[in-house]
């Protein structure tokens, strides 16, 4: 089975799901309310915080022209990226100290870089893992800096192709990544579930040899549960403290109340697959007296003959299995049998065909 190590926790389907809060630009440029996001991650039940580590310039180039102005229906149609980035990033002198309180808490924080001093600096910090944005899934050159670190990286796979997929995959393997996980991703934000393609998760994990988990922009629980349900080991949900508060992505990032509900229901999921089982499980064995049994529903008389008027298949289960119901009709009672008896073989006679046979 794949698997990585992220601060020596083995992440892969079969072992707890690994939950990330993304706090990407909830935090609204304020540091306060990024301390009240990575505590009320580890409130809601997440392993890990992870932010996103650029500026304005490291990301994009400030330009009215029409190339840099977003456009297309999203959330963000009329800004430029410029602008959109300056509202978005989170401070890089606030990292090392999210990153200390994470912590504290006892959860992993790591981040996404988008160039390679944003690597120097996560470098400088510690960071037990990278994560690649889907956006930046054909940035080879970024994957291979990253992969050089020798940390595990988990890279989005949105929008991209079958062979897109594999050539980030070839450039961090030959960089020297010593873990690598991939996750399904919709680019879209808010991701409409029908649009989340879930099968397509063990369909990664079977083509390349990783686990897969999913970055998931949906406002759902649902999404998530199915995701589990199908492989998916790693989990990645926006994280808010509100999304009646404006901000680049409050519109697609779910409440503290609601990751915590999120992160209760894939847990709950996970516990239910299992494995392959029949039989009863311990739980049942006390349920199984109510099974059906062949049960005296009439008085008989000694020497009568069971019928289908006097013996019936019923609940609770002390008499004999409905399964000699045929073979018990048309024999005789051995003793008088008062109405509620289960029916058991020293109450029924032998078959009228061995009464028959003389002795010799």
């Amino acid at each position: 089975m794949p698997s990585i190590e992220i601060s020596g926790r083995r992440i892969q389907t079969g072992c707890p799901t690994y939950i990330i809060a993304e706090l990407s630009a909830n935090h609204h440029q304020n540091f306060d309310d990024a301390v009240q996001l990575v505590r009320a991650a580890k409130e809601a039940g997440a392993d890990a915080v992870k932010l996103q580590t650029y500026t304005p310039d490291t990301i994009t180039i400030s330009s009215n022209q029409p190339y840099f102005r977003i456009g297309g229906g999203t959330i963000w149609d009329g800004e430029t990226l410029h602008d959109l980035y300056a509202k978005a990033y989170t401070p890089w002198e606030w990292q090392p100290k999210l990153k200390a309180l994470a912590g504290e808490l006892g959860m992993d924080l790591f981040s996404t870089p988008f160039d390679s001093t944003a690597v120097d600096w996560l470098e400088a910090m510690h960071v037990p893992a990278y994560k690649i944005a889907s956006f930046e899934l054909t940035d080879l050159a970024l994957i291979r800096c990253v992969a050089a670190t020798g940390k595990p990286v988990i890279m989005s796979t949105g929008m991209a192709t079958l062979s897109e997929i594999e050539e980030a995959v070839e450039a961090a393997r030959s960089s020297g990544a010593t873990g690598l996980a991939l996750l399904k991703c919709t680019s879209a934000y808010p991701s409409p579930p029908e649009e989340m393609n879930l099968l397509t998760i063990p369909h990664l994990s079977q083509a390349f040899g990783v686990p897969v988990g999913l970055s998931d922009h949906t406002l759902t629980v649902s999404v998530p549960v199915t995701a589990v349900t199908l492989g998916a080991c790693i989990i990645e949900k926006h994280l808010t403290l509100s999304r009646a508060v404006p901000g680049p992505d409050s519109a697609f990032s779910l409440d503290p109340m609601e990751f915590k509900t999120m992160v209760e229901a894939v847990r709950s999921a996970q516990r239910s697959i299992g494995a392959v089982q029949y039989g009863p499980a311990p739980e049942e064995e006390k349920s199984r007296i109510f099974r059906r049994s062949l049960f005296i529903v009439q008085d008989v008389k000694c020497g009568e003959c069971f019928s289908s008027a006097n013996v019936r298949s019923i609940r609770p289960a002390y008499g004999l299995h409905p399964r000699h119901l045929a073979e018990v009709l048309g024999r005789r009672a051995t003793r008088d049998i008062v109405r509620g008896t289960p029916l058991s073989w020293d109450l029924v006679g032998p078959p009228e065909a061995a009464l028959s046979i003389p002795e010799p």
